[in-house]
């Protein structure tokens, strides 16, 4: 069944068409099995209660991006660190901190700000490998900032409180943006990159620029407050994104019309379909798995191999997802590999949203990377870029999510103080 997966995936098949073909090969081998299971369960799978979250969160962020959220937000990042040497790469950075309360999605991101800031980056100098490896690399903080699609994934199959999963990417989220920000001030002086405004920004444009963004950096503080406040469940919180959105679009900025409503529902129900296509699919794959036992299998050889030392057996997992990533869409690998791991993890004494913020950062790491680097594709194709000129360029930034995540590993709390400062321990 993998290696079908696997071969039909080096074809080129779609992600969702690889994993349910392969997926039904396991009830060929097994003919004992009734044939209607894989529809059974492929239905079952759409009907969690929880997954509601995942299409209201995809229509929220289309919304504010059609209610001129992310322009105000670009605007604000330019403010702020546009005095810095690389300041372009700068705002890159920044922006993708600032688009974590709204999409959600690194993929969205990563295409989102390619088109709107790769171009003026070439025009001011910036090689096409560069330009596509900061739009990539930063939006790998975006899903890590709540709302984070894969912290919903997560939180839903492995039960583990997705409130507290939201606030324990905030730390993180920010650690991740902080050494973005060195890596592209070190490659700014190597490669000379100039200031794209002269001077340090005045207190009242950041006061003004500020305002002006205010309902999108208000958000991802009232989705906290209503899930500690008990005001909404994970499933609702996504229903308030949504209304929250269109306020904001049609009272606060009126820049949603009809005519902009009709494109963000377009684009809503073919990103909906996508994903929730792939969820579905997953669920036949996943029946072989649990059948066979994988998961005791691998928890049992990984206990082997690191018996005496959790913090080792973290690493293994890691750098196991980080090939796995390159191989198989981060969503997929969310909902495989969950069951498997998550067990793993706690027995090892791991706290689960601890362990969940690594997880779903390293797996979405592999959406940087070939050969399926879903969000790598994206900006090389908007740019014309060849994923070669864009690895050359890649290696500051894949160091510094390197760093991020052992970190992480070595200090716990770094994912938990914000989680148990708003739900205690």
């Amino acid at each position: 069944m993998v290696v079908a997966f696997l071969f039909f995936l080096a074809m080129g098949m779609p992600v969702a068409f690889a994993i349910g073909i392969s997926g039904f090969l396991f009830f060929l081998q097994h003919p004992e099995l009734p044939i209607t299971i894989p529809i059974q369960v492929s239905l079952s799978q759409t009907q969690n209660f929880a997954l509601l979250a995942i299409p209201m969160f995809i229509l929220a962020g289309n919304l504010m991006n059609g209610a001129g959220i992310t322009r105000r937000l670009l605007d604000l990042s330019d403010v702020l660190v546009g005095h810095m040497r690389g300041s372009l790469a700068q705002v890159n950075v920044l922006l993708s901190t600032l688009m974590g309360g709204v999409s959600g999605s690194c993929i969205a991101d990563a295409a989102m700000e390619t088109r709107m800031l790769g171009p003026e980056m070439l025009r001011r100098g910036y090689s096409k490998g560069y330009t596509v490896a900061v739009n990539v690399w930063t939006s790998l903080i975006t899903p890590i900032v709540p709302p984070g699609i894969g912290f919903i994934l997560y939180g839903t199959v492995g039960q583990v409180s997705i409130g507290r999963l939201f606030a324990g990417g905030i730390v993180p989220g920010a650690l991740l943006t902080i050494l973005y920000m060195v890596a592209v001030a070190v490659d700014a002086r190597l490669k000379n990159f100039e200031p794209g405004r002269k001077g340090f920004p005045r207190p009242i444009e950041v006061a003004r620029t500020t305002w002006r963004s205010i309902w999108a950096l208000v958000f991802p503080f009232a989705l906290l407050f209503g899930l500690r406040a008990g005001i909404f469940t994970p499933s609702e919180i996504g229903s308030f994104a949504v209304i929250y959105a269109l306020l904001v679009g049609t009272l606060a900025h009126k820049e949603l019309t009809v005519k902009t409503f009709d494109e963000v529902d377009r684009t809503t129900t073919s990103d909906i379909g996508g994903v929730m296509f792939i969820i579905a699919l997953s669920a036949i794959f996943g029946y072989g798995i649990v059948l066979e036992r994988i998961p005791e299998l691998m928890a049992m050889a990984l206990t082997e191999v690191s018996a005496n030392n959790p913090t080792v057996l973290l690493f293994l997992i890691m750098a196991f997802l980080i090939v796995a990533g390159m191989f198989v869409d981060g969503s997929v690998l969310i909902l495989m590999l969950t069951p498997i791991f998550l067990p793993i993890a706690r027995k090892a004494g791991f706290d689960p949203v601890h362990f969940g913020v690594i997880f779903v950062m390293t797996i979405t790491l592999g959406n940087m990377t070939p050969p399926v680097g879903a969000a790598m594709y994206a900006g090389c194709t908007i740019l014309d870029c060849s994923v070669e000129e864009y690895l050359k360029e890649s290696i500051s930034f894949f160091m510094a999510t390197l760093f991020t995540i052992a970190l992480l590993i070595l200090y716990p709390d770094l994912c938990l103080f914000v989680p148990n400062l708003l739900f205690g321990k």
